[in-house]
């Protein structure tokens, strides 16, 4: 059974008051690499590691709303199988749909 931690408000809430942007930056890595959906974990830790340092604080921020989606959903829009709501379809999610983490 995956395991869905995706939608735990203390863990993908909004930057933490004491976080600084490297922290944050790299607590999202973590998150990103362990959803509990080997799929999203590919998908989004890679993405992460691939692309965290260079996202803009914008772009940052929209990578940290997106963990607050279930696995299965991101898994989904990112492969075309169900519509990205408006509030998840950001320029984040398209790069997102856009990588491959197996090149």
């Amino acid at each position: 059974m995956d395991k869905d931690i995706s939608n735990s408000s203390d863990e993908n809430s909004a930057a933490r008051p004491n976080e600084n942007d490297e922290l944050r930056r790299k607590r999202l890595i973590y998150q990103a690499n362990y959803r509990g959906f080997k799929e999203a974990d590919l998908l989004l830790g890679g993405f992460a590691k691939t692309y965290m340092s260079s996202l803009s604080a914008e772009e940052v921020a929209q990578f940290e709303d997106l963990l607050t989606a279930k696995d299965h959903d991101i898994y989904d829009w990112v492969t075309g199988r169900l519509p990205v709501p408006a509030n998840f379809d950001t320029p984040v999610l398209r790069r997102l749909r856009a990588f491959n983490p197996l090149a």
